[in-house]
C-alpha cells in the first residue's frame, strides 16, 4: 500500500500502482471524467500512469494550466496524425503546447506548401480522427530502438532530437497510426477532443537557427466544448481590432522603417508625448520613493558584460561586437543597464549609513531578436526599460522588495490592470549551470522574495526555472481587457552582481561588506507596456495620459478663428488641445476624430462664437450641451483631479 497526500493536506492510502484516473474516481465519477492530469511529486503525469511510492498529488482539470497543457499537447499530436494522413511522407520537427493551443513544424517535403487555404481540410482531419476515440498509449523505449524506428523512416529532426537524449530517459506515445518521440503527458484517449480550429501557416527555422532549414509551423487550438472555442474565436476577432499595429497606426503613435531596421521603433510625436507621461508619471512616483536619476551610455566596453556574466549568457542574442581602431578593443550595444548602475555605485567609497542608495533610469537597450520572433512593440531589439537598482544592506532587502511592489501597484492601479497574478521565478532545481553565484546566496534570495510576499499578504504562484541567471524574480502577470496574460512588472534579488564587481560598504563595525542589488521595471519596457496599454485600453487611454485630450472641430472655415481663440484658451490652461480646420463637412469630422479616440470633441459655429461656447461631444458618450470655455476648463480639470485622487487612494 502506498499514501497519497492531497492539496489539503488529507492522506488516503491506495494499493501501489493506483492511476490518477482511478484516485480521481475513488472521490467521485464526475471528477474522473474531468481530470485531464496530474501532477505527483511535483512531476505531471499522464493519468493513467500507475504511481508506485508514497506522492503528493494534484489532480489537473480544463480550468488549471496544467490540465490545458495535456489537452493541448494531445491536440498537436493529433493534428499530426491527420497531418500523416494527408501529406505521405511528411517529415516532423517538435509539436509543443503553448499558452494558448498547440503547434506543430513540419516538413511536408521538396515542393509541397502547406498554405493556410489547406487548414480546412486538416481540421476536418483531424476530429474524424478525435471521432475514433484511439488511446494515448506510453511505451518506454531504448535509444537504440528510438534511433532505429525513426532513422528507418528517414525522420531526421527526430533522430537529431534523440541524439541528444540519455539513454533510459526515451519515450514514445502512439494514438491511431501515428508514433511520436515524446515525453508527455496526454489524455488518455482523442475523445475529449470536441472543438478543434487551426489558426494560421507560419515559417519556423529548426530549432530556431536561421542557418537551418526552415520549416512550416501550424498553430492550432482546441477545446472540450464547441460553446468554449466560438468565445475564443469571437475574443480573437475582438483582439484583432485592438491590435496595438493597427490602433498604433491609425493613433499616428510610432512607425517602424526597413531602412532604419527592423525591430526598431520610431515614435511619432503623439506616441512620444504618450511615452513621456508615462515616463514623467513614474519619475514622479520615484522621487517620493527616494530614487535618484542616472543616465549610461548605449555601448559598453565587452569587458564590462563579460564581468556581469551578460556576455556569457547573452552574447548569441546580442549584436556584434563593435570594434575600433584600437587593435584589441571591443565595445557591444548594451543588453541590460545592470552593469552601468554597479560602476556608478563602484564610483565613490559608500558606508552603512549611505544605503540604501536607489538609481533610476530609462535606459535603452538592444537585443539581437531572429526576425521571425519580432512583433510590433512586444518584441524589438531596441527598447527602454523603467530600468533601476537598489543596492542595499542586508538587513533591509525585504523592506526594499515590499517598497517596489507597492510600487506596481500603483502603477497598475492608476492604468486600471485590476486582473493580474504574481508568480515567484525561482532556479531550475535540475539545471544549476544556467545560473551564476553559490547556493547560498541563491537560497538567500529566493527566501527574501518569498517572505516579502508573505508579509504583503500576496497570492502567489511558483515557477521553477523561470529565474534571471543572476537570481530569482517576482513577476507580474496582467491579465487584459479580453483576458489575455501579459508579464509586466518585474522585481529580482541579486546578491551575484554586487560580488562580480567588487561592490562594497564599510558598516558600523568599520569592516566592508557586500550589498544586495534589487533589479526592479514596474513597466518591464516602455514599448511592451504601451503596446499592451493599447490593447488592453483599445486606444482610448485614460484622461489624464492621453497625447491629445481635446479636438476642436469648426462648423465651417468661417469659424476657424474663434476655434482657433479656443485652442489658445485650452492650451494655456494646460488642456491638451488640437484644431481640426481641414475643409471637410461637420459630419466626417466628427466621424474621423471618434475613429481618433481623442476624449471629447468641442464643436464651434455661428452660436458657439457669439455666446463664447463649446458644443460638447464625449468619446462614446455622444453630445453633452454646451458650456462656456471657462466651466469647460473647469470640467476637464475636474475629471483629470478626481481620476489621479480616484489612484491615491
Amino acid at each position: 500500500m502506498i499514501n497519497i497526500t492531497f492539496p489539503d493536506q488529507s492522506v488516503r492510502e491506495y494499493q501501489e500502482g493506483i492511476t490518477g484516473y482511478e484516485i480521481a474516481q475513488s472521490i467521485s465519477p464526475r471528477l474522473a471524467k474531468e481530470v485531464l492530469a496530474i501532477t505527483a511529486n511535483d512531476q505531471l503525469l499522464d493519468i493513467t500512469r500507475p504511481i508506485t511510492t508514497d506522492a503528493t498529488i494534484k489532480l489537473h482539470k480544463w480550468e488549471d494550466s496544467e490540465g490545458k497543457h495535456a489537452f493541448w499537447h494531445s491536440s498537436a499530436h493529433l493534428m499530426a496524425e491527420a497531418l500523416q494522413t494527408l501529406y505521405p511522407g511528411i517529415k516532423f520537427g517538435i509539436g509543443p503546447a503553448i499558452e494558448n493551443g498547440f503547434y506543430y513544424d513540419v516538413d511536408p517535403g521538396d515542393g509541397v506548401i502547406i498554405k493556410d487555404s489547406d487548414l480546412p481540410r486538416i481540421e476536418k482531419k483531424m476530429k474524424e480522427l478525435a471521432s475514433q476515440k484511439n488511446t494515448y498509449v506510453r511505451k518506454e523505449v531504448s535509444k537504440e530502438e528510438a534511433l532505429s524506428f525513426f532513422n528507418a523512416r528517414n525522420e531526421e529532426y527526430k533522430s537529431e532530437l534523440i541524439s541528444e537524449l540519455e539513454d533510459g530517459t526515451i519515450s514514445f506515445y502512439q494514438q491511431g497510426n501515428f508514433t511520436d518521440l515524446c515525453r508527455g503527458p496526454h489524455l488518455p484517449s482523442t475523445a475529449p477532443i470536441k472543438a478543434i480550429k487551426l489558426l494560421s501557416v507560419a515559417g519556423a527555422y529548426w530549432r530556431g537557427d536561421e542557418k537551418r532549414k526552415q520549416l512550416t509551423r501550424i498553430y492550432g487550438i482546441s477545446f472540450p466544448k464547441q460553446k468554449m472555442l466560438e468565445e475564443y474565436l469571437q475574443m480573437l476577432e475582438e483582439a484583432l481590432k485592438r491590435d496595438h499595429r493597427k490602433i498604433g497606426k491609425e493613433l499616428e503613435l510610432f512607425t517602424f522603417s526597413q531602412k532604419v531596421g527592423q525591430g526598431l521603433p520610431l515614435w511619432l510625436p503623439k506616441g512620444a508625448k504618450l511615452r513621456e507621461r508615462l515616463e514623467n508619471f513614474l519619475k514622479r512616483v520615484q522621487v517620493k520613493y527616494g530614487y535618484e536619476p542616472v543616465i549610461t551610455p548605449h555601448i559598453g566596453n565587452k569587458e564590462l558584460y563579460i564581468t556581469s556574466g551578460h556576455y556569457a549568457k547573452y552574447g548569441k542574442d546580442s549584436f556584434q561586437p563593435i570594434n575600433t581602431p584600437t587593435e584589441g578593443e571591443e565595445f557591444l550595444l548594451k543588453p541590460m543597464n545592470c552593469p552601468h548602475h554597479c560602476e556608478i555605485y563602484k564610483a565613490k567609497p559608500r558606508s552603512y549609513k549611505d544605503l540604501p542608495v536607489r538609481f533610476a533610469e530609462f535606459g535603452t537597450v538592444y537585443r539581437y531578436e531572429q526576425s521571425g520572433e519580432l512583433h510590433g512593440l512586444t518584441r524589438v531589439r531596441g527598447f527602454t526599460q523603467d530600468d533601476a537598482h537598489i543596492f542595499c544592506r542586508p538587513d533591509q532587502l525585504k523592506d526594499e522588495f515590499k517598497k517596489v511592489i507597492d510600487i506596481i501597484l500603483y502603477i497598475f492601479k492608476a492604468l486600471d490592470f485590476k486582473d493580474y497574478i504574481t508568480q515567484v521565478s525561482l532556479r531550475d532545481p535540475g539545471n544549476n549551470e544556467k545560473y551564476i553565484g553559490s547556493d547560498e546566496n541563491w537560497e538567500k534570495s529566493e527566501s527574501a522574495i518569498i517572505e516579502a510576499c508573505k508579509e504583503k499578504g500576496m497570492k502567489t504562484i511558483v515557477e521553477y526555472g523561470e529565474a534571471a541567471f543572476y537570481g530569482p524574480k517576482l513577476d507580474f502577470m496582467v491579465r487584459d481587457a479580453i483576458g489575455r496574460k501579459w508579464q509586466l512588472g518585474t522585481i529580482q534579488v541579486d546578491y551575484n552582481l554586487p560580488e562580480r564587481f567588487d561592490l562594497e560598504y564599510v558598516g558600523n563595525d568599520n569592516q566592508k561588506h557586500r550589498p544586495v542589488m534589487i533589479h526592479r521595471a514596474p513597466f518591464g519596457s516602455m514599448e511592451r507596456f504601451v503596446a499592451v496599454l493599447i490593447e488592453h485600453t483599445a486606444g482610448k487611454f485614460p484622461l489624464w495620459l492621453t497625447p491629445e485630450q481635446v479636438v476642436i472641430l469648426p462648423i465651417s472655415e468661417k469659424h476657424n478663428d474663434y476655434a482657433k481663440k479656443v485652442l489658445n484658451l485650452l492650451n494655456n490652461s494646460d488642456i491638451r488641445a488640437v484644431l481640426d480646420d481641414r475643409n471637410e463637412k461637420i459630419g466626417k469630422k466628427i466621424r474621423d476624430n471618434e475613429l481618433k479616440r481623442t476624449p471629447y470633441l468641442l464643436i464651434v459655429g455661428e452660436k458657439e462664437a457669439e455666446n463664447n461656447e463649446v458644443a460638447v461631444r464625449k468619446q462614446g458618450d455622444g453630445d453633452k450641451g454646451s458650456m462656456s470655455i471657462d466651466d469647460f476648463v473647469n470640467f476637464i480639470n475636474a475629471e483629470v483631479e478626481n481620476m489621479l485622487a480616484e489612484i491615491e487612494k
